[in-house]
């Protein structure tokens, strides 16, 4: 026989792509998932492959130091009856000189880009051919695989959906800002790989980080400490929290995690300016998306972070309400993180499922700013020795606040009060655009049997006392419509649960505040006023709050901390009320014209209405939605947008994907910044 020529071959990406749930990547290259055949055909020259003649075999390998113990490299034949747990190669059809092959690698195989031989021998003499590379992830579809997700309209939300929504405002304001994650954006997957090339750890031994990255747990570490720069590690973002970002993007303009992804690789890896925890967050959730991992953005409303790991967080405060002294603790009035979906097999069972990570940089783990994988139900369980940082996350949706009331002699009085940590943790629905609650995932009952004995064992006794029914009752009501540019009311109630008629003193102070607890300057402040309320009555106190007191103050955050106080003249009981105001900016909207079709023009009108007293200079609209724009589209205004005028403009679209996709909205200005708005639009298929 003469020898087996190969001619051509054909990977067959398109299909291989719809197959593997991998199209949407448009990139020119195989991308397939672990545990699943892929087909591709080789066409010899001369003649055709003869079984029992020709010997054909496959070499896969990836990772600078390919060996077959690590993992990372494999040899094998082509055969009738493949294994499961190793790589195989079935031969699918013969048609003369062109022969089909399904190639499949095991469902716990190294993720990762893998270039591929193939050797042909005919009686020992042989040729080897390098047939190209292909990128391998994981897959949520395959049982066998540890990211392994039953559902598939959940599959479709935590693995395909490139867009979402992520939420921020207060426990009492919650809104949603949308997000173009565009996992599968051009150039997003080859990022994704080079960070996973360039983190610490693979510096340090390439050999073994390659051969740990059939490990979700580990891959997620891993990303967690890259998203943030902390360690000098060349991560993605660098986060700032002080309202200072004129050199670089403020933490609240950005849209989506592709422009972020694109402008780090851009710039030789060099950290981008400016994040904020959602920012994080949804950078990491678009990682660990492209890499097939099934991941959502989670917010926690009253979100600790307790420095000193005691679970308490004391404030202090002076008998006006304004604060006495900085704590290095503080309360988030809402922080983000990621939950990914994988199994812990390094754990005893039971804390498969949802996981949460971490990558804003708040406290060191292992030496690296990195926060995860934590079980969320070790988290409910108070299961503080399971790796990885339980005791932090466990902090943040439990911890104690209890605020001291500094008093003109220099005493310190405990203020009564409940603890609100960890509140409404929400994420998005499945499939819809509403907010699902999972507090119940992260914590038991209050007050449950369960919940006590969770704190026993996480060696945690509640300190903040609990309000009782009866006695006053203190709360802060916000007047309807705090809106920016307007004047508002914040009223400090007070109910009288007794018998008999009671007299207080009541005082009311405003500050601006950033989101991560941080007090700026004052913009209200009452008198104390000395009421009497009969018995199971309420009374009001009022603070009004001006638009030319908190013009100046505000961060970009929106953000107005109210404090009220009141003084029990008859027990000495001093009773505490806090509450985040968000002051909203202005709706904008958004018109589509015309028949959304794939393929076809569409038009978009995007306005907004100024509010404020001011003009509105320095105008951009930046528009972004995955299958929709090319990349992102800028719009600068030319003329400032006066009081009370409408901001409008109209822009071509031509939608590259059918089905539901989102088109989303930021406006910047001198006065108004990170104004937010979406439309979802329905796009038909193209017609055959």
């Amino acid at each position: 026989f003469a020898d087996l020529v190969l001619e051509t071959w054909d990977l067959h990406c398109d299909r291989n792509g719809r197959e593997h749930r991998t199209a949407d990547m448009g990139c020119k290259q195989l991308v397939v998932r672990r545990g699943q055949p892929f087909s591709i055909t080789l066409r010899f020259s001369g003649r055709g492959y003869e079984e029992g003649v020709d010997k054909l075999s496959f070499n896969v390998e990836t990772g600078p130091c390919p060996s077959e113990t690590s993992g990372t490299s494999s040899h094998f034949v082509m055969t009738d009856c493949p294994e499961e747990s190793c790589w195989s190669a079935v031969i699918q059809q013969q048609d003369g000189e062109s022969l089909s092959v399904s190639l499949c690698s095991p469902p716990n195989a190294r993720i990762g880009r893998y270039s591929m031989t193939l050797e042909a021998c005919t009686d020992y003499q042989g040729s080897s051919y390098q047939i190209g590379d292909f990128v391998l992830l994981f897959n949520p579809w395959h049982p066998e695989d540890t990211v392994f997700m039953r559902d598939e309209n959940e599959r479709r939300e935590y693995v395909l959906s490139q867009d979402g929504l992520i939420y921020q405002g207060t426990c009492d304001y919650i809104y949603s800002i949308p997000w173009n994650f565009g996992q599968f954006e051009d150039d997003i997957l080859a990022i994704c790989l080079n960070m996973l090339d360039i983190n610490p750890k693979h510096l340090r031994d390439q050999n073994r980080d390659c051969s740990r990255r059939n490990d979700p747990v580990y891959i997620g570490r891993v990303v967690s400490a890259m998203v943030n720069c902390n360690d000098e590690d060349r991560g993605v973002l660098f986060g700032r929290w002080d309202d200072r970002y004129e050199d670089g993007m403020s933490p609240m303009a950005w849209i989506g995690s592709v422009d972020i992804l694109k402008r780090w690789k851009k710039f030789g890896c060099q950290p981008v300016k400016y994040g904020q925890c959602w920012v994080f967050a949804a950078v990491a959730c678009t990682v660990m998306r492209c890499l097939g991992i099934p991941s959502r953005v989670v917010t926690n409303y009253n979100s600790a972070h307790d420095t000193n790991a005691n679970l308490t967080i004391d404030r202090y405060v002076n008998e006006r309400g304004e604060q006495e002294r900085e704590s290095w603790d503080k309360i988030w009035n809402f922080h983000c993180w990621v939950e990914s979906w994988m199994a812990r097999p390094d754990l005893a069972a039971d804390y498969d499922g949802w996981q949460v990570l971490d990558p804003t940089p708040q406290e060191k783990s292992e030496g690296v700013y990195c926060c995860g994988p934590a079980p969320v139900k070790a988290i409910k369980e108070g299961d503080m020795l399971l790796k990885y940082d339980i005791p932090f996350i466990f902090a943040e949706v439990n911890a104690d606040v209890v605020y001291w009331v500094v008093q003109s002699d220099g005493m310190q009085k405990q203020s009564i009060r409940s603890s609100d940590v960890g509140k409404y943790i929400s994420t998005k629905s499945v499939g819809r655009d509403s907010r699902e609650d999972i507090t119940h995932n992260y914590k038991y009952p209050e007050g449950s049997e369960e919940e006590r004995a969770v704190f026993e064992k996480a060696e945690h006794q509640k300190k903040s006392i609990r309000e009782e029914d009866e006695g006053l009752h203190l709360r802060i009501k916000v007047s309807e419509g705090a809106n920016k540019g307007s004047d508002f009311d914040v009223f400090a109630v007070v109910n009288n649960n007794t018998d008999e008629e009671r007299v207080c003193r009541v005082t009311l102070c405003a500050r601006a505040t950033s989101h991560n607890g941080t007090l700026g300057p004052q913009c209200g402040l009452t008198d104390p006023v000395d009421i009497d309320i009969e018995p199971r009555a309420e009374k009001r106190v009022p603070l009004r709050i001006l638009y030319e007191e908190y013009r100046d103050k505000l961060t970009q955050d929106n953000l107005i901390k109210v404090v009220a106080l009141l003084k029990d003249h008859q027990t000495g009981d001093i009773l505490v009320a806090v509450r985040d105001i968000y002051v909203e900016n202005p709706p904008i909207k958004i018109r589509i014209l015309g028949e959304p079709m794939q393929n076809r023009k569409l038009v978009a009108e995007i306005s907004m209405v100024n509010p404020l007293s001011v003009p509105l200079n320095g105008c951009v609209f930046v528009v972004e939605g995955t299958g929709l724009t090319e990349g992102q589209f800028v719009k600068e205004l030319e003329e400032p947008v006066e009081p009370q005028a409408e901001a409008k403009f109209r822009m071509d679209l031509m939608p590259r994907l059918s089905g539901l996709q989102k088109l989303m909205v930021d406006f910047e200005s001198d006065q108004l910044m990170g104004v937010k708005g979406y439309r979802n639009v329905i796009i038909a298929p193209q017609p055959m």
